[in-house]
């Protein structure tokens, strides 16, 4: 095969995009890349996600004793 589509000259891309970016950031490159293509299709489709997904509610936080000290303590020092 000729051009970037052979299987060498993907596996060269990819490794210069680990030696640029690092172990730690690919995957969020590549979650990131993929919000933005979702979100790019859902509004060229006409699609919300609020229409095809139910909101997530957070469970209610639950704050301890050690928070509210800390909370404390810092307001005192400034």
């Amino acid at each position: 095969m000729t051009g970037w589509t052979s299987p060498t000259h993907l596996v060269i891309l990819l490794l210069i995009a680990l030696l640029l970016f690092g172990a730690k950031r690919l995957p969020e490159i590549g979650r990131s890349l993929g919000t933005g293509m979702r979100e790019f299709k859902d509004s060229v489709s006409g699609n919300s996600p609020a229409e095809t997904a139910a909101p997530q509610q957070l469970p209610p936080s639950v704050e301890t004793s050690t928070t509210t000290v800390a909370s404390t303590t810092e307001r005192e020092t400034v």
